[in-house]
């Protein structure tokens, strides 16, 4: 899907929504959030990249929705760099906990490198400076998970914001 839509749905509104609402939670629970964008303009992944390493955070969610041609992909699924880092593993293995304690979405797994290529990576996940995971919520080419996420956003929201705050602590040793 060049223009990352499915029937009209366009990725990038998807994924802003969620990002959004994942900020919102972590802000009322205290955590100080950056974003790569907080509105509706084009960014290509260096400039994501390069907004991302000047606010020097702890670590980096990129939020996506997937897609695929077959009618029965369907569920979350996380990226990291296939190096393999331990905490991208911890960060995305918390998110896909909490996604699991609310029953919705199959559990895809963790996966490392880049879809086309184990030898190459996601460019957010080669070029950021801190730990980064590349989260694909759902498939937009399934129908089935775009009625999941319009019923569930705000607890697809909930479940990422408790993975990083999960995180955040086992990083601090509490």
């Amino acid at each position: 899907m060049a223009d990352g839509g499915y029937n009209g749905r366009k990725e990038k509104d998807d994924n802003l929504a969620l990002a959004l609402a994942v900020g919102e939670i972590l802000s009322d629970s205290g955590v100080e959030v950056g974003f790569t964008r907080v509105e509706d303009v084009y960014q290509s992944p260096v400039d994501k990249a390069r907004n991302a390493n000047r606010q020097d955070g702890d670590f980096l969610v990129s939020i996506h929705r997937n897609s695929s041609t077959s009618p029965s992909a369907t569920g979350v699924e996380m990226w990291v760099h296939s190096s393999n880092p331990t905490d991208d593993n911890l960060l995305a293995q918390n998110i896909l906990d909490c996604f699991d304690t609310l029953e919705i979405m199959k559990n895809r797994g963790i996966y490392t490198g880049y879809r086309d290529g184990k030898d190459m990576n996601y460019y957010i996940n080669r070029n950021t400076k801190m730990p980064s995971v590349l989260a694909e919520i759902g498939f937009i080419s399934s129908k089935d998970d775009n009625k999941k996420y319009d019923e569930n956003i705000e607890k697809y929201a909930k479940a990422i914001a408790d993975g990083i705050e999960m995180t955040l602590k086992e990083m601090n040793g509490e």
